[in-house]
């Protein structure tokens, strides 16, 4: 090999922890532009809330169905090309946003822009091959955290500069940002050196995409379930049979997309259980606070805060959040990461049990979100080291890609969960939800993220146990 193609490559491993720390909070900030602008889209565009919530679901939806394939298309010498070709797709979609503004062009964009949150299992693969020990475990459990908690940078940066400077000001940042991460991609993103794998199979792809799209359609849609229980279940039963499909298929190809042998190992299994469960808590404890403090003082509870001071609400969830994944491998040192999952979920529970029973004053829901994003910090930082401790470097890809995956699951779930509880105290002509709508909502995810608990804890794999 040539020296100068050695100092590249010795340049790119140096710089790839802050590399990938830095991609991974952009994918973030990017998925989450469509959750604060989504009412300033309704009005600049003049549609529906219910149209204009599409430029947050449709993100959601092509990421997850991006997951798996991408996840097993990027193993291998492959990979590199991959990132850079999936950062691209997110580059040009976070350019339509900002071209001159109609839904059509806007959904394309927000459709592209989601491929992003397909891309942390390749860089989670990147990490593991090429970082030694203690820099791959830090990396690895930075880069989860940064793409789970960098929400709470987008939701106000969103604001903010749609106060300023409307939505198209908002998409122009995303833009910028995510042109960064693709330079410092070019630069930095390794090639591997892993051995190539032949390429997805085109059924199974189209088998698992199909169903996953269905049954995050039905989880992204409340009024789907609150005025068309009937058409939802007939959707959820196509969803199982392709999903029935897919399994059947993978059962027989050589080299699946998915290897459905490694998923049925107890602590696999285990840790995208609690992932599903405790996702869906995560995500209905911070729709909840969310929501709670925007509501007007004049209902007789809530706070009237703005949408970019909402924003800053979250600030708090992120900083912990990054703390929390900070230390983690050095709490890891201490205890292990099964025990650190056990921890961080208990963390969860406490944050709900807070806001059931402090909301009198702004103290209560602060603390709260606190205490959500410093476990929810911890939660994310310790579900890669569960999984890749009994995971070949191979299918590291495809393992995290099945995880991002449910935690897309679980965190649809939660969103759709919190709108049909508070749907269900809200009277006939009301705008807002009564006070035990919270109330009820709260003690809820209590005992969701109490059945967490228990999966995490019956989950660990047994000693000796392959």
């Amino acid at each position: 090999m040539a020296a100068g193609t050695v100092a590249r490559d010795d340049d790119r491993i140096r710089a790839l922890p802050r590399t990938l720390l830095l991609i991974a909070l952009v994918v973030a900030i990017s998925s989450s532009l469509g959750s604060p602008l989504i009412t300033s889209v309704a009005i600049t565009l003049h549609v529906s809330l219910a149209a204009a919530q599409w430029t947050l679901t449709i993100a959601l939806l092509t990421g997850a169905v991006a997951t798996p394939v991408l996840g097993r298309l990027g193993t291998g010498p492959r990979r590199r090309a991959v990132f850079l070709g999936t950062l691209g797709v997110v580059v040009a979609g976070s350019a339509l946003a900002v071209l001159p503004l109609s839904l059509g062009f806007l959904l394309v964009g927000r459709a592209a822009a989601g491929c992003g949150l397909a891309m942390v299992p390749l860089m989670i693969a990147a990490a593991r091959e090429h970082l030694d020990g203690d820099r791959a475990a830090s990396t690895i459990a930075m880069v989860s955290v940064a793409s789970t908690v960098g929400v709470g940078v987008g939701y106000p940066l969103a604001g903010y500069l749609t106060d300023v400077g409307g939505i198209r000001a908002a998409y122009a940042v995303g833009l910028v940002l995510t042109t960064i991460a693709f330079a410092a991609a070019v630069r930095a993103f390794p090639e591997s050196s892993q051995p190539s794998a032949p390429k997805p199979d085109a059924i199974a792809s189209l088998l698992l995409a199909a169903g996953l799209l269905v049954l995050l359609l039905i989880l992204g849609e409340p009024a789907l379930l609150q005025r068309h229980l009937g058409v939802a279940l007939v959707l959820a039963l196509v969803a199982v049979l392709l999903l029935a499909g897919w399994v059947m298929r993978e059962r027989r190809l050589t080299v699946p997309l998915v290897n459905l042998r490694l998923l049925r190992h107890r602590a696999v299994a285990g840790a995208n259980a609690a992932m599903l469960v405790a996702g869906a808590g995560m995500y209905l404890l911070l729709s909840c606070i969310t929501r709670y403090v925007q509501t007007p003082q004049a209902v007789g509870y809530g706070f009237g805060l703005s949408t970019f001071t909402a924003g800053l609400f979250l600030v708090p969830f992120s900083i912990l959040g990054f703390v929390a994944g900070r230390i983690s491998p050095r709490v890891r040192k201490r205890m292990s990461a099964h025990a650190l999952l056990i921890v961080s979920t208990a963390v969860v529970l406490v944050a709900f049990v807070v806001f059931a029973i402090d909301r009198g004053d702004i103290a209560g829901p602060l603390v709260a979100m606190s205490l959500l994003g410093f476990g929810v910090g911890a939660f994310s930082a310790a579900m890669p080291a569960v999984i890749l401790a009994v995971t070949p470097a191979e299918e590291t890809a495809g393992a995290m890609g099945v995880n991002q995956v449910v935690r897309s699951i679980g965190f649809s779930l939660g969103s759709t969960l919190s709108a049909l509880i508070l749907a269900a105290y809200t009277a006939a002509g009301a705008v807002f939800p009564s006070s035990e709508g919270y109330t009820s909502a709260a003690w809820i995810g209590v005992g969701i993220t109490g059945f967490a608990l228990v999966i995490a804890v019956t989950s660990r794999a047994r000693p000796g146990r392959p």
